[in-house]
């Protein structure tokens, strides 16, 4: 196979190159504090199988810019999906509308970063036919399991991007990234009664993983499993009673509702209920959660920030203390501390803010089955689907796809329709045991913001909590 440099895909003879990326940004940043250049070509593809056929087959390329400069805290962007010297100078203007800096220029990002994922392109590795044919493996492999399986729906989807951020200083850095993921949703039937159940895995890697046999076939199972047990579920208890969370995936809850009132953005303006209180306990003893955008192929990582900042293991909360916010470039440099490599943004055409990547909760030391025993009544919340949450406050209200009723120690009765009602401030002081099983999501997180969507990563050990609302419909 020959090697295409991915620079070539920002790169176009006649148009743009390296140099005049370098000289247009250095002219048109020369008055600002900070800023860049940001160049990307991504090519995505989707497939979407249903009731035993294909039903969409979606692929698209897409190329452009963004130039940002800041100037205190003013920000000027412009964007565009003409890559070209021509267009770029165009946007240029847009910053001669800041004020000129009065202090100097902001220094370059460190240059430390680690290679977290292959350059290959998963678009190009495995033809079509072979991709509809994986589809149609699972679908059968998915209604041969049990007589019950009413309806089956795959989705593949998988996305390679090439990004290179330009600075006035000429610091160029160049990232490029893969993504796919792999989805299996399942509908059951048992006279009447229909339930679902959904399971999906992904990262930072080539097709390869999803086309492993035992990897698609414990997506089958889990998702299989989720809908049969859903069969029998009895309507949810309403009122406060203890919850214990599952590993891993329900760490979403803890990304929405803490998570984002630890981005620097809120708290540097002041409307996060975690502001002004770095060095203060703000969790139960045995708190510690981490924002990690080092994990080699997992879907948060990133081996630079849109920034061009390294990622890098960020503790924000140490045994129930405070200790850090995430930050970009803007929001550190105005707080007076030092970029955490977390700005994120979802493409050219979105200037970048404090995201994170993986967040998660780290392991106690409890055994799962001895935080279940001491359950004597609440539920289990084992997957969470679809939730609302107030990022300010962390107020959350968060539906449970499987979950189940607990007395006296002792899983009982599957339950439909619960929800978690609660703020995470809260609930993180309401933490009275963490397992020695902290999990990561198997990759499938996208978390929104301010309008842009980007992907990220969850994770917790089995978490015990005292007291959560949980709304039900049992009468």
């Amino acid at each position: 196979m020959t090697y295409t440099d991915p620079r070539s895909y920002l790169y176009q003879p006649g148009l743009l190159d390296p140099d005049a990326a370098q000289r247009i940004t250095r002219d048109a940043l020369k008055a600002c504090d900070d800023g860049e250049l940001y160049l990307q070509y991504s090519a995505t593809e989707s497939f979407g199988f249903d009731d035993g056929r294909l039903k969409m087959a979606d692929y698209s390329t897409g190329s452009g810019f963004g130039l940002r400069g800041v100037s205190g805290e003013m920000t000027g962007f412009s964007h565009a999906n003409d890559m070209s010297e021509a267009a770029i100078r165009r946007a240029g203007e847009t910053l001669k509308l800041l004020d000129p800096t009065k202090d100097q220029p902001a220094p370059p990002p460190r240059q430390n970063n680690r290679h977290l994922y292959t350059d290959g392109n998963p678009l190009e590795l495995v033809p079509f036919a072979q991709k509809v044919a994986l589809c149609q493996q699972i679908d059968a492999a998915a209604r041969a399991r049990d007589p019950r399986v009413a309806q089956v729906s795959v989705s593949l989807s998988g996305s390679w991007s090439v990004v290179e951020i330009v600075r006035a200083d000429g610091f160029v850095a160049t990232d490029v990234r893969p993504l796919v993921r792999l989805n299996v949703g399942i509908v059951a039937q048992d006279g009447e009664r229909r339930e679902t159940g959904n399971h999906g895995f992904g990262g930072r890697y080539l097709y390869d993983k999803l086309f492993e046999e035992q990897e698609w076939e414990h997506a089958i199972d889990v998702a299989l499993a989720q809908a049969l047990t859903n069969l029998r579920s009895v309507a949810a208890p309403a009122g406060e009673m203890t919850v214990l969370l599952g590993p891993g995936w329900p760490g979403v809850l803890l990304h929405e509702a803490v998570g984002h009132g630890l981005e620097g953005d809120f708290n540097r303006k002041g409307s996060s209920a975690f502001s002004g209180k770095i060095g203060q306990r703000v969790a139960a003893p045995g708190v510690t959660v981490v924002d990690d955008g080092t994990m080699m192929n997992r879907r948060g990582s990133l081996s630079i920030d849109d920034e061009g900042t390294p990622t890098q293991e960020n503790i924000l909360i140490e045994d129930g203390i405070l200790r850090a916010y995430m930050q970009d470039r803007m929001n550190a440099r105005l707080m007076g501390v030092e970029p955490t490599g977390n700005g994120r943004r979802e493409s050219f055409a979105h200037a970048p803010m404090p995201r994170m990547t993986n967040t998660f909760m780290r392991s106690g030391n409890d055994d799962p089955a001895e935080l279940l025993s001491r359950v004597k009544n609440g539920i289990f919340a084992k997957s969470f689907g679809g939730g609302q949450v107030d990022i300010v406050s962390g107020k959350f209200v968060f539906s449970c796809t499987e979950a189940y009723l607990v007395k006296n120690g002792k899983l009982g009765d599957p339950i439909k329709g619960a929800t978690l009602i609660g703020d995470g401030p809260t609930a993180l002081n309401k933490v009275i045991g963490l397992g020695n099983d902290m999990a990561l999501d198997e990759g499938v997180g996208v978390c929104g913001k301010a309008g842009q969507s980007v992907p990220a990563g969850v994770g917790q050990p089995t978490t015990l909590v005292s007291a959560l609302t949980v709304g039900g419909t049992a009468g």
